[in-house]
């Protein structure tokens, strides 16, 4: 592609790039995100692409009507489409079909009846409460969402930059560019009250500003990428499917505050991601859309990946800083702070994937558009990544201020196998646990801050009656312990203090002065740590410590977990209505603790039983069951 020198130049490009999409025949968009490419997507694109080369000039039917556009067939791979549990998808334009749990021995009947005769197949589309769904904006799970960072994820080509151009990239840093000073572009930003998307929620362009008045004319924008809650894939999306768009904001962060470096940092555990980006990066710089005179003017940015090892700690600025420098992933103590001393000691604007997704759409449309989605001090989208016992588990984006209610059961469907609501946890191993009663919270910053939760990066975990609060607390500090950098010592000793006394009463041996003391310790900790991780490691056990402090004095007290998932207080009981005497359970068990006569009830002694399950899974009359 030509090098772009003007703005004249990218509007010609644009223009050259939006008839190719719409003169095109038929757009086959295969998902190519991490979830669907284990699933198979990547054979089923190859299938696709086989099928057409072999009969590329094959008549295209839309239903009863024959495509007009006098373009070729195009297969392409995208992004993620959000709708995780349905994959591998494919999206058919511009009819705008979305096949669910496609295989590859999909393939040739998609080909033969959906492009050639226009016929739809039933057993792809996707059904919900009867009803069949043939587009994809139709379906619940995306009608009811307002996806503006998302909006391209899964409807372009995530790895050519024509498809980019051709829905407006590189537009916004066009206008900031010539139409804008830096100055002018800050204010903005500030005026639309942007907060950032990784999780503390910090005014962006207050951020900005912080960097723009520093003395030190050596400036950096970097990109926080890391990722690190367990479950969260909002990042990692954007990445894969609309790279630019997250360059395009840093270019303008960089315009705004007078850098000409910045880097992202990703996790070596996004190589997917990892490659979109520098593909993509490599075609901006090819195009003279970064690098040097960006467009013929006198801005110049270049973008460097900086992969990190996966250590959570370095989701906090100044560990991710340190991280880049080729130092160990530590917090420093503050003040100085990022923006004043950050990468190599210089003024660094920092901020994650989505905050930066955000800031084209911000320069574009402006700051009272903007500020017209969500409530006043948490305006725009947020993106969540919904996760376990829900229907529709995916990658979803609503507009602040979006109930849980709304969230769960009306794009996530409701519980999985029509179970019972029990609890969600927000912001993984930073957040907290809502019940109930709080389904009709609002997702914006400040109504969760003022419940003991917050919405960190987006991960959302649905949990239904069948889970154990007292393990899911006990599973985030087992994960916060490993993560601690081990600088501080409250986060260091306080969060394996936690850990043991969450151990000990989840294998049945704890005791009332427990939960004192694990009070006690997340109070230290939250008032002393050094960095913001440490300082609300302690947040899940005390949200479920507030929330379900029954089901802690039922563990304490009566050594019961009434959802039978701590191990140690399972009862395996033989109900001798159902046992034949067969006395497989006590052949399979590997410490002798079941006894009893051929063709009589056997019995378990539990004094002597491990929990270990095997009895129950090798009965095959049903006669074993947890107490």
């Amino acid at each position: 592609m030509q090098r772009i020198d003007s703005r004249e130049m990218l509007n010609e490009l644009r223009h050259q790039s939006k008839q190719v999409v719409e003169n095109s025949r038929c757009r086959i968009l295969i998902c190519a995100g991490t979830g669907c490419l284990a699933g198979g997507s990547g054979e089923i694109y190859d299938k696709m692409c086989e099928l057409i080369a072999a009969c590329p000039d094959v008549e295209v039917h839309f239903g009863p009507e024959i495509a007009h556009g006098d373009g070729p067939m195009e297969v392409k791979k995208s992004g993620c489409h959000g709708f995780c549990e349905m994959g591998p998808l494919m999206r058919i334009e511009p009819m705008g079909i979305l096949y669910t749990k496609v295989s590859v021995d999909d393939c040739e009947e998609i080909f033969e009846s959906t492009i050639k005769k226009g016929e739809l197949i039933s057993r792809l589309l996707y059904k919900q409460n009867g009803v069949e769904y043939q587009k994809q904006e139709e379906i619940p799970f995306y009608k009811k969402q307002t996806r503006l960072v998302l909006e391209n994820c899964g409807h372009i080509d995530a790895e050519h930059i024509d498809d980019a151009l051709a829905h407006d990239g590189y537009q916004a840093l066009a206008k900031a560019l010539h139409e804008m000073t830096p100055e002018e572009v800050v204010e903005q930003i500030y005026e639309s009250n942007l907060r950032g998307r990784g999780g503390g929620g910090f005014q962006t362009g207050y951020k900005w500003k912080q960097v723009a008045r520093q003395p030190e004319k050596i400036r950096y924008v970097v990109c926080n990428g890391d990722e690190g809650d367990p479950g969260a894939f909002m990042d990692r999306s954007i990445m894969e499917g609309d790279p630019h768009k997250m360059i395009e904001g840093m270019a303008i962060a960089a315009y705004a505050v007078g850098a000409q470096e910045g880097y992202i940092y990703v996790r070596a555990e996004y190589p997917l991601a990892i490659n979109r980006l520098k593909k993509a990066i490599a075609d901006a710089m090819e195009c003279g859309l970064l690098g040097d005179n960006i467009m013929g003017t006198d801005f110049s940015f270049k973008l460097h990946i900086n992969r990190g090892a996966g250590a959570f700690v370095c989701g906090e600025g100044s560990a991710l800083t340190a991280s880049i420098e080729g130092n160990r992933g530590m917090p420093r103590v503050k003040p100085p702070r990022t923006v004043e001393q950050g990468l190599f000691d210089k003024p660094t604007v920092l901020n994650n994937v989505e905050t930066y997704a955000n800031v084209p759409m911000i320069v574009l449309k402006g700051a009272e558009w903007f500020k017209g989605i969500g409530p006043e001090n948490s305006p725009g989208t947020k993106a969540f990544a919904l996760t376990g016992s829900v229907k529709n588990t995916g990658l979803i984006e609503v507009p602040m201020g979006t109930t849980l209610r709304e969230v769960i059961f009306d794009i996530g469907g409701g519980i999985k196998n029509d179970g019972e609501f029990k609890a969600v946890q927000i912001g993984g191993p930073s957040g907290g646990c809502l019940m109930t009663p709080h389904l009709d919270i609002n997702l914006d910053f400040d109504s969760l801050k003022k419940m003991g939760a917050m919405i960190g990066s987006g991960g959302l975990v649905v949990m239904d009656t069948n889970t154990c609060m007292v393990e899911v607390a006990r599973f985030f500090m087992n994960f916060t312990q490993n993560e601690s950098c081990g600088k501080c010592v409250p986060c260091r000793e306080g969060t394996k203090r936690m850990l043991e006394i969450l151990e000990r009463i989840v294998a049945g041996k704890g005791e009332l002065a427990d939960l004192d003391l694990l009070e006690e310790l997340a109070e230290t900790i939250t008032e002393t740590a050094l960095c913001g991780l440490g300082k609300s490691a302690a947040l899940p056990v005390m949200s479920t410590l507030k929330l379900f402090r029954d089901e802690y004095i039922e563990h304490v007290v009566d050594k019961k977990c009434k959802s039978h998932t701590c191990t140690a207080m399972r009862n395996y009981i033989i109900n001798p209505d159902l046992c034949k005497g067969c006395s497989k359970c006590a052949r399979n068990c590997p410490v002798s603790a079941i006894t009893g006569q051929i063709k009589e009830p056997f019995t378990i002694d539990q004094a002597k039983c491990i929990k270990c399950g095997a009895c129950q899974g090798n009965c095959a009359f049903g006669a074993i069951y947890v107490e």
